[in-house]
């Protein structure tokens, strides 16, 4: 075992890039509830920091425990797992593009 032990590892999707060098990644999981014995989808926000500022809304990434980097940052990104679909901009037609 290497000597910072064994550093948690989530898979989640970018919710939000307007930070610099942050994102914030969106982690789902599932868990059993006590009484009705069913699964229900779990949703945790953690900020996680990323160096290059190359993650973008919709990607997946897979992200590290951290130190502390700051009050709220205790991630980093890993690496992206998949890069989110983009959507080609829909030229105005009231700006004289003609159809």
């Amino acid at each position: 075992m290497n000597p910072r032990g064994r550093r948690k590892v989530r898979e989640g999707v970018v919710t939000s890039n307007r930070m610099q060098k942050t994102v914030v990644v969106s982690v789902q999981r599932t868990v059993m509830d006590p009484k009705y014995k069913r699964y229900m989808r779990r949703r945790t926000r953690v900020k996680v920091h990323d160096e290059k500022s190359t993650c973008q809304p919709g990607d997946r990434v897979l992200i590290i425990e951290n130190r502390p980097l700051s009050r709220d940052k205790r991630w980093r990104v890993c690496k992206i797992l998949e890069r989110a679909v983009r959507a080609e901009p829909i030229p105005d037609l009231e700006a004289g593009a003609q159809p």
